[in-house]
């Protein structure tokens, strides 16, 4: 990968930033104004340094070691680089971390800024608007709580920017393809490989592979139910209809507060009073499950409410961000309610909340697992103990608290037992967190917030270095009337079975949405694809052990076993699962029908009919209940693959 330069085109462009941010509830707006912009022609090589010179004085300077760069601005201010990488015609390109609306990042720019992703993310959409009007919160293809500054291309060479500041994939040139970074240093790091499952490899090695996932959580679904007590109930009537169940999520553990965006938790990490209130004797009820082989989960984030009891004890300990302005702890408006910002700039702070809250309050408690929620919400106006620019540490935060979870787990000698999983990422969170899930997406079928980001975040998230992925079955953001259908629901089934791990969601407005529960329909459908998904643990198993040896994700886009299928460079609708088996879930309200890429030069054969298919684009059937799912005939698990229509009951 060399940089370009050109007179029209130049490596470095510099310059003074002006920026201004503004943040509500997690959605960020971000603007600059740069000034005295100015592009460095002279160049100096001397060794492996390149200084850059402008009217005659030095303005910049290159540093090779061993594969990577650093460029830094040597005139003070200067906090704006923009570097510009030779582009090749016809060069595809992917990366960008978790991105939901395109796999292909050709011709777009793609900020690298932790945040809410937005809902509906479509400024054409009235959804969209609405919630733009309200808190900046409609975003945009580009908005993501994941991003990370490393790109892939088709000629198998990978960047990466091995920064945490505010920055910027630029690919709408042909010309070339740009990195925007907001300081004035940055270092890459570039990859080679000869194929594209290699690269992958090289990338998940340089940052962290995830400890396989355990036994009980790919052996089948998680139930997520938040009714309180009801909620054991209600596990009994999936059991009664036949659900392979491993666990039950229940977020709402530590209590619940009721606001207009619908029924939220009350952020107070612990069995207290509001706890003993919505779950009485939770403890002898997590025993009870966990002796017919089923595990609890519930829910952390890494705030705290100012009327909950541990606030007080984490503000006595230090262990908040304070604000610039007092040693008072900065606040933030997480809406109709306010909290106070673990600060895990501080390692006595990482160590107080892993023992604490995670393990005291969670895992010696009987909790194996949890969704590790948020991460993405750090402000850029408060003070860190560690004297850290905030503007610096944002995107970081979601690392560092990956790390605490992950330190958690490693106190009580869980790692690959307990469980956690997490939306927020960046660079590095490979390395602490086991498992991403894919986030809120919207109750629906739309392009940019609906069902299909699911698969579309799993394959870029897969390629930079992450084995596995999940989503929230049946999605989570309901608002102005959007709601779930029927139909989605029994899709949402389809694809989370043929993922590493199935867990369902009632949605942030459970009582105005259909569930899987709410008839008996229902409950078949996912008590089906329960079983299919408990069916493939032997295959799953497989994936992970292939993790753990080369890097590979389970769910993986077709150019990774075939590149020299140009067709495949851009296909996000369609998954290797593995790369024996490929999924072509329905992401389409109402079709019956859809169009199926088989890549490669051998013959795949539909589970459900037994037929063989030459490679290429087919047309098939694809009812509900009968997504198109393919395998190879020759695969080591084709008699597993080959039994499912049965397990299915058709």
């Amino acid at each position: 990968m060399l940089l370009r330069h050109r007179f029209d085109c130049p490596s470095l462009v510099m310059a003074r930033g002006q920026p201004r941010i503004e943040m509500v509830l997690g959605n960020f707006r971000i603007e600059d104004n740069p000034t005295d912009s100015i592009v460095p022609l002279q160049f100096v090589v001397a060794g492996s340094e390149v200084t850059l010179r402008h009217a005659d004085r030095d303005v910049a300077r290159f540093s090779l070691c061993g594969s990577g760069l650093t460029v830094e601005a040597l005139e003070p201010g200067f906090d704006r680089l923009v570097l510009s990488f030779h582009a090749e015609a016809g060069e595809c390109v992917w990366g960008g971390g978790e991105q939901m609306s395109y796999l292909a990042l050709n011709g777009r720019r793609f900020p690298m800024w932790t945040s809410e992703p937005g809902v509906g993310r479509d400024k054409s959409t009235r959804l969209t608007r609405l919630m733009d009007e309200q808190a900046m919160a409609g975003g945009d293809y580009w908005n993501t709580n994941y991003p990370q500054p490393t790109f892939l291309t088709s000629r198998w060479l990978a960047v990466h920017l091995d920064e945490s500041c505010y920055s910027v994939l630029d690919f709408s040139d042909t010309a070339a393809h740009r990195v925007e970074v907001w300081s004035s240093r940055a270092r890459f790091e570039f990859f080679a490989a000869v194929e594209p499952a290699a690269l992958v490899g090289k990338l998940s090695e340089r940052f962290g592979r995830q400890p396989a996932l355990p036994d009980w959580a790919i052996s089948g679904a998680i139930v997520g139910l938040k009714s309180g007590e009801s909620s054991f109930d209600r596990l009994e009537r999936f059991i009664e209809a036949g659900t392979s169940i491993s666990g039950l999520w229940c977020e709402d553990w530590a209590g619940v507060r009721e606001t207009s965006f619908g029924r939220r938790l009350f952020w107070d990490w612990q069995i207290g009073s509001r706890s003993e209130q919505r779950y009485p004797a939770l403890g002898t009820r997590i025993a009870a499950l966990k002796a017919r082989g089923i595990r609890f989960l519930a829910y952390a984030n890494p705030y705290l409410a100012v009327d909950g009891e541990l606030f007080a004890e984490a503000a006595a300990g230090g262990h908040f961000a304070l604000r610039q302005d007092s040693d008072e702890p900065y606040l933030v408006e997480f809406g109709e309610f306010e909290c106070g910002v673990v600060d895990f700039t501080r390692v006595e702070t990482r160590a107080w909340f892993a023992e604490r809250v995670l393990s005291r309050e969670m895992l010696d408690k009987g909790i194996d697992g949890w969704m590790a929620d948020f991460g993405e919400y750090l402000p850029v106006d408060l003070r860190l103990a560690d004297g850290s620019d905030p503007m610096e540490a944002h995107n970081r935060w979601p690392v560092l608290w990956a790390e605490v979870n992950a330190l958690a787990l490693s106190m009580r000698g869980r790692t690959g037992d307990a469980l956690f999983f997490m939306r927020a990422g960046f660079s590095g969170v490979q390395r602490h967190c086991p498992l991403l899930w894919a986030g809120d997406q919207s109750v629906d079928f739309t392009r940019h917030d609906g069902i299909g980001t699911v698969i579309t975040g799993a394959l870029s998230s897969g390629l930079v270095g992450n084995a596995y992925s999940h989503s929230d079955c049946g999605g989570y953001t309901s608002l102005h009337g959007n709601v779930r259908t029927r139909e989605l629901l029994k899709r949402w089934c389809e694809l989370a079975a043929f993922a590493p791990v199935m867990r369902s969601h009632e949605g942030n407005r459970p009582d105005d949405n259909v569930q899987y529960d709410s008839d008996s329909e229902l409950l078949a459908c996912f008590a089906r694809w329960s079983q299919v998904h408990a069916h493939l643990a032997p295959y799953v198993r497989h994936l992970c052990d292939e993790a753990r040896l080369t890097g590979l994700p389970a769910q993986r886009p077709l150019f990774l076993h075939h590149p020299d299928n140009r067709e495949a460079w851009t296909v996000q609708d369609q998954f290797l699962y593995g790369s024996d088996l490929l999924v072509a879930p329905v992401i389409e309200e109402g079709i019956t029908s859809r169009e199926v890429v088989l890549p490669g030069e051998q013959s795949w054969r539909s589970v459900w009919s037994g037929e063989d298919f030459d490679p290429g684009c087919h047309v098939v059937a694809a009812p509900v209940g009968r997504p198109p799912v393919f395998y190879r005939p020759d695969s080591a698990f084709s008699g597993l693959f080959a039994a499912l229509p049965g397990v299915l009951g058709r």
